[in-house]
């Protein structure tokens, strides 16, 4: 099934070297910047960086079992984190640079969600999203996921994670 919405394709690329790794930090800091300066501010957002998306906190990650992907349009335009877990699959992060948002690449991101989730026989994926973070929930729900529950999550420093958990059963 060709998921391009008349788009070019694009190709996942496992992350596996520190290369990798610092181009997704890189990306991460101008997506983040971008993305979340103006839902939840820029002091948070340096903190979220700082603590979740880094070299050493990616490393981290990865050596925990999430298995993150550059998406590649021929040049990193996003990424993408996921984490099997025995109630289903938890898509931890899926971010795409601001001027390619809007051209069913996220939609490709998700199929190939849905890909991952069904080679391990889950029945559901799983997703937190920023309740204020509008665009996104609805691009979400346009993919067939919906709100089960809110979530705060205490990140430190005084700040949270205030989100709704979204879930697409496939």
């Amino acid at each position: 099934m060709d998921t391009t919405l008349g788009h070019d394709k694009l190709k996942p690329k496992q992350v596996v070297s520190e290369e990798d790794i610092t181009t997704v930090s890189i990306l991460a800091k101008q997506i983040w910047t971008q993305h979340y300066t103006p839902i939840i501010g820029i002091a948070q957002v340096d903190y979220m960086l700082a603590k979740f998306q880094n070299e050493a906190a990616i490393s981290n990650q990865i050596e925990e079992g999430y298995n993150y992907t550059l998406w590649q349009a021929p040049e990193p335009i996003g990424y993408l984190s996921l984490l099997h877990q025995n109630n289903g699959l938890f898509i931890s992060k899926i971010y795409l640079l601001l001027h390619e948002r809007g051209k069913g690449y996220g939609k490709q991101m998700i199929d190939y969600a849905i890909a991952a989730a069904k080679a391990e026989k889950h029945k559901r994926i799983r997703l937190t999203v920023n309740k204020y973070n509008d665009k996104s929930i609805a691009a979400y729900e346009k993919l067939g996921f919906i709100k089960k529950h809110e979530v705060v999550f205490d990140i430190g420093k005084g700040y949270s994670m205030d989100d709704f958990e979204m879930e697409l059963t496939i």
